[in-house]
């Protein structure tokens, strides 16, 4: 598994396979269906947000696969307070392979590695999205309890409740 900033030349792969239920019905702010065109404003995106230091997506890439097959990410707006939090999808075809764990591993290490200031690393994930939580486990966050009807997911008009888990510095 490789993480590498995105480009340009990964539109098409996201766009094919970011078009999933799963994605549309866990992550609320990505659009469905998603085009090219959003592919190119997730990318522009994403480099504006590493040059600002807001935050820090990669793609993430496994041998043999035509292009990205996902994306980790850490926003940095509370920073000030040592805290980041990070988030991720994985395509469909690499779900159940342990490729969305071993890049929050691996991001979770970078991030405290490349920010001295960094205390605690969380991650939230929908009550309801069992998989996405066993990754918070298994890559060594704590949960820490519910934040209940924290968000309105607009398109299927419900309350989310998310899981809250954490990673210390001390922990990594």
């Amino acid at each position: 598994m490789t993480l590498r900033p995105w480009d340009e030349d990964d539109a098409e792969a996201l766009v094919r396979r970011i078009n999933d239920p799963a994605v549309a019905e866990f992550m609320d702010r990505v659009p469905q269906p998603y085009g090219l065109a959003d592919a190119l404003e997730y990318i522009h995106g994403a480099r504006e947000g590493w040059s600002s230091g807001e935050s820090t997506n990669f793609a993430i890439l496994v041998d043999g696969s035509d292009g990205p097959i996902g994306s980790i990410g850490v926003r940095w707006t509370e920073r000030a307070d040592g805290i980041a939090e990070v988030g991720y999808w994985v395509a469909a075809e690499e779900r159940g392979r342990g490729v969305a764990t071993t890049a929050t591993r691996s991001v979770a290490r970078w991030a405290f590695e490349v920010a001295p200031d960094l205390e605690r690393l969380q991650l939230r994930a929908d009550v309801l999205n069992g998989p996405s939580n066993r990754v918070a486990e298994k890559a060594g966050f704590t949960r820490e309890g519910v934040l209940r009807s924290s968000r309105l997911h607009e398109r299927l008009q419900r309350r989310i409740d998310f899981v809250m888990w954490s990673l210390l510095r001390s922990e990594v």
